[in-house]
């Protein structure tokens, strides 16, 4: 707790992004700002005397793809510069303990590296199982008691953990209405993440380092990112009993596997030569919104394919089109046309791996058709026909596909 100076606080508040919604008390970053000196000096004062309480989280919904809402919590301000400030102190604790295998909200690591990870180790050992597994609505269902005894083992600031444990039991407020939390941590918030690697740490990644590996005979690997985790296996009944035993060890903690996202399938080099040579066709997993598949190369060597998942690709069409419709009467197309170009070298930027630039090319395709019908429906007249608007596009171009991650040099 003594880190947690004024300096200190406004290095925090300067990092916070500034186009965010503010929390429950309606105060902007850019209203805080206006007397940051005045305003860290009085948080760090209530700290220092305990009086320091987190507002309660505003609670909003966004869409998921299968028709659900996801439901996102928003922190005043103030609680942001604090969760960012003990965020930082965590990360310098428990980064030294955490395992290799995860890589979700973790500094220098991304979901890129796991994707990565994953080609490694299906092309070079001997997997020939895949373990898919997805927690059921795991930032609402973490045990506040469980998070509070992993995060003892490290931290003996009582103060701290007090200050912690303050924020899990803030209350989320709803359309008015105030609400307790006795388990979970709001997603959206800064301090989340970081505690959601922990309690994932103490559950799953260092139980599978020192008591589920120590007991196989065959080859075996965890790759977690967040919430979202693939387990390779050389043999099947060792991938089977690991099922069991995890769902078993999720329930222990206050977590359920969700079944409809979770599977143990036959895959790797040996099935797809099997798969060949009898005629049956592979399964494949979906793991960060790509689907991975058995492929091979042009000199029919085996090797791991990826593209983006059918349903990421939907969804985001979906959007595209939503996006378009709503945008294409509210800004001049000039601006519109720059957008645009920003939102498809997003998409690239993250589904531009090795293996994947016929669905990009394909993403393409279908948002250049998207643009083409409502840029044509800004009035009742007709903007362009297809020639006039492929001529548009020469004129003023848009960036193309492009592999922005490169897999060819993981394997030599």
């Amino acid at each position: 707790m003594h880190l947690l100076t004024e300096e200190f606080l406004k290095e925090c508040f300067r990092e916070l992004k500034r186009n965010k919604s503010p929390g429950i008390d309606g105060v902007t970053v850019n209203e805080y700002e206006e007397q940051l000196d005045k305003n860290a000096a009085y948080l760090v004062a209530r700290l220092k005397a305990k009086q320091y309480k987190p507002k309660p989280v505003k609670r909003v919904y966004i869409p998921k793809p299968n028709g659900d809402k996801r439901p996102l919590g928003i922190p005043a301000v103030e609680d942001k510069i604090v969760q960012m400030a003990i965020k930082k102190i965590l990360e310098a604790i428990f980064e030294p303990d955490f395992i290799d295998t995860s890589y979700g909200f973790r500094p220098n690591r991304n979901c890129h590296d796991a994707l990565k990870q994953i080609d490694k180790i299906i092309m070079n050992y001997p997997v020939n199982f895949i373990v898919g597994m997805d927690i059921s609505k795991f930032f609402d269902t973490v045990n506040h008691k469980c998070l509070m005894e992993f995060l003892r083992q490290r931290i003996v600031d009582s103060n701290l953990l007090q200050l912690i444990s303050r924020f899990l039991k803030s209350g989320i407020m709803e359309e008015g209405i105030y609400f307790e939390t006795d388990q979970g941590t709001p997603q959206g918030g800064i301090l989340s993440p970081v505690l959601a690697n922990v309690y994932l740490h103490y559950v799953l990644d260092s139980w599978f380092e020192t008591e589920v590996i120590p007991q196989l005979n065959g080859f075996a690997q965890l790759v977690r990112y967040a919430d979202d985790f693939v387990v390779c296996f050389e043999n099947e009944k060792e991938a089977r009993i690991f099922g069991i035993a995890l769902r078993q060890r999720m329930s222990k903690f206050g977590l359920t596997i969700s079944e409809e996202k979770s599977k143990i399938i036959e895959f790797g080099r040996y099935t797809c030569q099997r798969a060949k040579k009898y005629g049956f066709k592979c399964e494949t997993f979906d793991f960060l919104g790509f689907t991975h598949f058995c492929d091979k190369t042009r000199r029919d060597k085996f090797k791991l394919g990826r593209k983006t998942s059918r349903k990421k690709f939907t969804q985001k069409m979906k959007d595209t089109n939503l996006w378009l419709k709503s945008i294409r009467n509210r800004i001049e197309l000039k601006e519109l046309w720059k957008l645009l170009g920003i939102k498809l070298l997003g998409h690239y930027q993250y589904y531009g791996m090795s293996g994947n630039f016929r669905l990009l090319r394909n993403f393409y395709d279908h948002t250049v058709k998207l643009a083409f019908k409502w840029i044509n429906r800004r009035s009742q007249r007709k903007s362009y026909n297809w020639d006039q608007f492929h001529n548009f596009i020469q004129f003023n171009p848009i960036p193309k596909p492009k592999i922005y991650h490169s897999l060819h040099n993981l394997n030599k």
